[in-house]
């Protein structure tokens, strides 16, 4: 992610979706452990598409699996805090869907992370790429 790239906004994102810490989220110096936010971003982007395509996306023909994560870390979170997970997409591929995520801690406008999120689609059986999916292709158009 590059450094000079301006921070986005709770306003730039048209879908937030809460994401609650937790107390086992907590590392010994007080804040969110780094390993949390990529959960975050797991749970933000697929519970996402569960509620949005309205059916469970593991029982689908092609099943997305994370090729690729990065996180910039911005600010410290620490629990009780409720993250709001802002979610755009970056690139709509044939077979794969870059996001962008950034989180927001509670009420705050200024993002406290910024995620980069890639799911490549795969046959469920064989795992070999396939294209992505009309009923999660249709839902991931509007976070564009």
């Amino acid at each position: 992610m590059d450094a000079d790239l301006a921070l986005p906004f709770r306003t730039d994102f048209r879908v937030l979706r809460p994401v609650p810490t937790r107390w086992m989220d907590n590392d010994h110096y007080g804040h969110v452990n780094n390993v949390a936010y990529y959960s975050f971003f797991d749970t933000a982007v697929n519970g996402f598409l569960i509620e949005a395509c309205g059916t469970d996306i593991r029982e689908l023909p092609a099943i997305g699996i994370v090729a690729e994560s990065s996180c910039r870390f911005l600010s410290a979170v620490t629990f009780p805090d409720v993250i709001h997970a802002g979610l755009a997409v970056e690139r709509l591929g044939a077979r794969s869907i870059v996001y962008t995520i950034a989180l927001f801690r509670d009420t705050d406008e200024e993002a406290c992370a910024v995620g980069r999120f890639v799911h490549v689609y795969v046959d469920r059986n064989t795992r070999r790429p396939v294209p992505i999916p009309d009923a999660i292709r249709g839902v991931v158009e509007r976070l564009k």
